[in-house]
């Protein structure tokens, strides 16, 4: 996955508050619609932006879809950002 498209799947604030709820643990796509005032429509678009990102991974049990957070896509976004700052696997290479 590239920077860009996890950037761009971050720049929306409901794409953010989805991540949030998903914070507490997975979650199907009808719960964290009850979340919202958007249509489900709506909401599977953000969570389709968000797997395709790999900010979520999906899974399918039965009917249901259950989505939670992929933490190794945020680990890796944080390590950037650290590096950015002049982190410590900076000062290790230099």
């Amino acid at each position: 996955m590239g920077f860009q498209q996890t950037f761009k799947a971050l720049s929306d604030p409901t794409r953010r508050e989805i991540l949030q709820l998903l914070r507490a643990g997975p979650l199907t796509a009808g719960e964290i619609a009850a979340h919202f005032a958007s249509s489900g429509a709506t909401v599977s678009h953000h969570l389709s932006i968000l797997r395709d990102a790999g900010l979520v991974l999906d899974e399918r049990c039965g009917k249901y879809i259950s989505y939670e957070l992929n933490t190794s896509v945020v680990d890796e976004l944080l390590g950037w950002l650290y590096s950015l700052k002049g982190g410590e696997n900076d000062e290790k290479n230099q």
